[in-house]
């Protein structure tokens, strides 16, 4: 965040006149998430003489890397009794869709629960499983496993900013379930990466879409930190409310992206390596919808995106002929290891962001859609339940299949993001 900008004046004689200089240099505050605060006993008072269970993965770290469950293992003040993690696992190694079983950490001597689908249950009487599913909706925690005696669930993941990532709906389904259980629940806040100000794509339909990457009605780009979503849906969106507090981010305004944080970027999933990735991802997780690779199995996931009819070139001259804002499209060739089209050569593009602050990613995602529709006649097939239950709405979709304008649609589109805006507004915590 700037707090000031400092001028400095310096005069010096140039050929017998005095030249004034003047430098301005940008003073910024240190950005510490609500771990560093916590650890930093700024405010761990809530903690002294708990049981505590710790939701998080390996984005749970402080601005210095330190781990949080082995800082928190440390502590002679509180007990920690188990950990608990999203989509991927407590160690984020499970790939995505992956179900992980129940663990235990040999280095911590602590259980590791998964919070994504079926959770075992362990031997021994300390621990039990009270994880259920939704009904119609495989793969969906309907409660934590929780563990008993547990005083109090603390949240530390690092999100991407967007609806279509499943540890927004582990956020969710983990309030409900501290809220049936009276267990009370700490949100360690951290920077949304995409910044706190745009948002995009349609507010998802609930309760026709609702799954793990579409939990509440909010937009695809929400434009909010996982402590403001907390509150938003504790306030607005659950039947019972938890007993919630959210330990905010210093230093951090909702103009500023990741980049600008000085955080280290750990990755929160295995498909989600860069920053430049979580830029695109809100627009290119669409593709997991269609027979497109999203390029998945390659290293630069989302960002590479192609199929074996694709001919490159072809394609990315015709992108870069739409002059989409804060983007340039460089014809790429792929052989995906795993996912869609494994093991085929796939030709299509790079998506590259030259302005984060005008790029936006799921209209650019449309754009190509279209454009790919247009180019391969008949090859381009949209998988409809996928697609819509990622989209959140089913009305984008057949206009797509049969090459109609988008524009009502897309007008329709801001008209909700402005009702969401004012929505939000009351639990936002960042100037």
């Amino acid at each position: 965040m700037r707090i000031s900008g400092v001028l400095f004046r310096v005069g010096f004689l140039v050929s017998g006149l005095l030249v004034g200089v003047v430098f301005q240099v940008e003073v910024r505050a240190e950005i510490r998430t609500g771990a560093d605060h916590l650890l930093a006993d700024e405010a761990s008072s809530m903690l002294r003489g708990k049981r505590v269970g710790l939701i998080t993965n390996p984005t749970g770290v402080t601005r210095d890397l330190d781990s949080l469950p082995l800082r928190l293992q440390q502590r002679k003040d509180l007990k920690l009794v188990a950990l608990y993690g999203p989509e991927h696992g407590v160690r984020g190694n499970a790939q995505a869709g992956d179900k992980v079983g129940f663990q235990w950490d040999p280095v911590l001597g602590l259980p590791l629960f998964s919070l994504y689908g079926k959770t075992f249950k362990p031997t021994g009487p300390m621990l039990t499983n009270i994880a259920g599913m939704v009904r119609g909706s495989p793969g969906i925690p309907t409660n934590a496993a929780l563990a008993e005696r547990i005083d109090l669930m603390v949240f530390d993941i690092q999100d991407v900013g967007s609806r279509a990532y499943t540890y927004v709906g582990t956020l969710s389904k983990a309030l409900e379930a501290c809220a049936e259980h009276g267990i009370p629940m700490l949100v360690l806040d951290r920077p949304n990466p995409l910044g706190g100000i745009v948002m995009e794509g349609p507010v998802l339909e609930a309760p026709e879409w609702v799954s793990l990457v579409g939990i509440q009605p909010i937009p695809m780009r929400h434009g909010m930190t996982v402590g403001e979503l907390a509150r938003l849906f504790n306030a607005r969106f659950l039947a019972k409310p938890a007993a919630l507090t959210v330990t905010p981010v210093s230093g951090w305004s909702r103009s500023l992206e990741f980049a600008q944080t000085g955080l280290p970027w750990v990755m929160p999933s295995p498909n989600m390596p860069t920053l430049d990735t979580a830029r695109v991802y809100p627009g290119q997780v669409l593709l997991e919808g269609t027979n497109l690779s999203e390029g998945r199995g390659t290293t630069r996931p989302f960002e590479l995106f192609g199929a074996p009819w694709i001919r490159g070139r072809e394609l990315t001259d015709a992108l870069n002929a739409l002059r989409l804002p804060g983007v340039v499209f460089r014809e790429a060739w792929f052989t995906p290891s795993f996912s869609k089209h494994r093991g085929e050569l796939c030709g299509g593009a790079q998506i590259h962001v030259t302005d984060a602050a005008r790029f936006r990613s799921v209209t650019t995602t449309l754009r190509l859609l279209e454009t790919v529709r247009g180019l391969y006649p008949g090859q381009l097939t949209f998988q409809g339940p996928t697609f819509d239950r990622l989209m959140g709405t089913a009305q984008v979709r057949p206009l797509l299949e049969s090459g109609t304008d988008l524009a009502p649609a897309m007008a329709r589109i801001e008209s909700d993001l402005k009702a969401f805006e004012a929505l939000r507004a009351p639990y936002l915590l960042y100037p």
